[in-house]
């Protein structure tokens, strides 16, 4: 698990057949996961300046394309009793999403991104989102686009601050409506008040 908070910018060295390598003053240990672009990646080979990490064919085809020289976000998954400033992120990426307009504003700027209409159910206005890992509000929604206010400080210490119009981005919808979408597929089943339980639990 993640919370949505960049640990540092690593940069692209290779990827080929499944493997991305990075170079990154972070030192995993083999096996570790570490959350690449918001997508939860392992730790398979360490090298004097960075490391490696494997994806799956899943993975390859959901991700946006990792090019080489380019910045990416780098975030450990955190541990057991640390504190949460973003929220509870798994690094499955739902879709890549595209932005299509970016606002400056008197403090910060308005990013807006188009959302495929497959996960639209899953957002809601003031809702939470990871955008290439990054813990965001939602700040509002018109039809499939959202736009999200982004501070000063989140466009220093983020990939934010290069972004421009038509760049595309790791989408991860938020844990909890990911699963009270899935019960309420299942129309035949009532929604009880245990069901709710369930999931506020998985917070």
């Amino acid at each position: 698990m993640f919370n949505g908070l960049i640990k540092e910018f690593a940069k692209v060295k290779s990827y080929s057949n499944y493997s991305l390598c990075l170079s990154a003053k972070y030192k995993p240990n083999i096996g570790d996961s570490i959350a690449i672009n918001g997508a939860c990646l392992s730790a398979v080979k360490i090298n004097d300046d960075g490391f490696c990490v494997e994806l799956s064919s899943e993975s390859a085809k959901k991700l946006k394309e990792f090019k080489i020289g380019q910045r990416v976000h780098l975030e450990p998954a955190i541990k057991l009793g640390d504190r949460i400033d973003g929220h509870l992120i798994q690094g499955h990426i739902d879709a890549v999403a595209k932005i299509v307009d970016i606002k400056k504003m008197p403090s910060g700027s308005d990013f807006y991104i188009q959302l495929p209409k497959e996960i639209l159910k899953y957002v809601a206005n003031k809702g939470s989102i990871a955008v290439d890992g990054v813990s965001l509000t939602i700040s509002d929604i018109n039809k499939d686009i959202i736009r999200l206010s982004i501070i000063p400080i989140t466009l220093k210490d983020t990939l934010f601050s290069e972004y421009k119009i038509n760049d595309l981005v790791n989408i991860e919808s938020d844990l909890l409506a990911r699963y009270a979408a899935r019960i309420l597929e299942f129309k035949e089943d009532k929604l009880s008040w245990s069901d709710v339980d369930k999931i506020t639990y998985l917070y």
